[in-house]
């Protein structure tokens, strides 16, 4: 049997940066393990853009924001590609709307709080000020808007290929089209089953999202993971200046339901989602027939908030949110098997994957952590206390 010093199980977001830090540091004695073609779109990183904000509403985040955009800039140098575009970003509260939502909603405050307890510069806008600005957009006067000026957008699909091809130019082994149906804890280290045969590691980086547990249940570990179909729309706006990176800013609606936008950037077309809230399924029962309620959705809102931002729909898709109790990331060793480390991004973690694929290589080389993260413990109450609610952030 094959033995390798580090083993990346799924090469998604966070997986294909893991493998690239562990790859920098150990050369050809990692290997990356992929259960279908590299870039599919079955999960959850994939498609061109998400946004990247400094713009937290909690510490635990706030603390790795920043050093997140420096990782991102070492894999541009590094690689010598352009993978974040800032393009400013709004997070814009419909204060009536939001007083219909349930306690524990994110609003303005809750931003603002957090920015200045970490030093960051940022402007708040009422809604005439808002549209004096940026006049694509259409409000009722209850909004209140934050803007900051270093949001933009980070290119998923881009970012996970260079990270690949980053690992493999320092020696890192790469087989896809291999499901890994067992892990092992072996003595020290950990024995692999694919298909194909059995690999063993001294250390084993679990990034399976949907198909953490599946993964993991040879290691006796089954976490509480919902999993969710959400989707996100294309539009071929015929205002394409209007809706250029460098004069329109990703957003955030907070109202009756939590959008998020795109200016145009990888198609000739604007982009807008629904944060959570969509359709619990698991990775092999999920449908990737778009849901027309959503579609209506959007449609509904761009028409009342953004008329030029829309047009004849380019396309729908799906992807999977794979999110704990409290809808935090996981990022930590399995107990009593320290040599398995475990990854999940809870459906809001791509901005954060360069810096992340770090952390799980500090992790699986027994260092400290280069940042912060026991906020993101596998031991934490919500996911070991059966009781502990779930609450999902709308």
């Amino acid at each position: 049997m094959s033995r390798y010093r580090a083993v990346v199980v799924g090469l998604g977001g966070l997986g294909s940066a893991a493998l690239h830090r562990l790859a920098t540091e150990l050369g050809p004695d990692v290997l990356g393990i992929e259960q279908f073609e590299l870039g599919h779109h079955r999960g959850a990183s994939q498609d061109h853009s998400r946004i990247i904000r400094l713009a937290q509403h909690e510490d635990a985040y706030a603390a790795i924001a920043a050093p997140a955009y420096k990782a991102w800039d070492e894999v541009e140098a590094e690689s010598g590609q352009r993978l974040v575009t800032r393009t400013g970003g709004l997070v814009i509260e419909d204060r009536d709307a939001r007083r219909t939502i349930a306690t524990g909603s994110r609003n303005i405050e809750g931003y603002t709080a957090v920015f200045d307890r970490y030093g960051v510069a940022y402007e708040l806008l009422d809604a005439q000020e808002l549209t004096s600005r940026w006049p694509q957009f259409r409000v009722g006067g209850s909004e209140q808007a934050l803007y900051q000026a270093e949001s933009g957008i980070v290119d998923a699909g881009r970012a996970n290929a260079v990270h690949i091809a980053l690992a493999r130019a320092h020696g890192a082994e790469i087989r896809t089209h291999t499901p890994v149906r067992d892990i092992r804890p072996d003595g020290a280290g950990v024995a692999v089953v694919t298909d194909s045969g059995t690999v063993l590691a001294d250390r084993v980086v679990v990034t399976a999202d949907a198909w953490t547990n599946q993964v993991l249940a040879g290691a006796g570990l089954s976490l509480p993971l919902t999993v969710l179909r959400e989707q996100v729309t294309y539009y071929s706006t015929p205002h394409l200046a209007e809706f250029s990176p460098a004069r329109f800013p990703v957003f955030m609606w907070h109202g009756h339901h939590n959008f998020y936008g795109f200016p145009v950037y990888g198609e000739v077309a604007t982009k807008i989602g629904q944060h959570m809230g969509g359709d619990e399924t698991t990775a092999d029962d999920r449908s990737f027939e778009p849901d027309p309620v959503r579609r209506e959705r959007y449609s509904a809102f761009v028409k009342a908030h953004l008329p030029r931002f829309g047009g004849p729909e380019l396309y729908s898709k799906t992807c999977l949110y794979t999110v704990p109790p409290d809808q935090g990331f996981v990022l930590d060793r399995l107990p009593g098997h320290p040599q398995i480390v475990v990854g999940i991004g809870a459906g809001h973690a791509y901005k954060f994957a360069a810096l992340i694929g770090g952390l799980l290589t500090d992790l699986a080389l027994d260092r400290e952590p280069a940042h912060p993260i026991d906020a993101f413990s596998i031991d934490r109450p919500a996911l070991t206390d059966p009781s502990f609610p779930r609450s999902f952030h709308v």
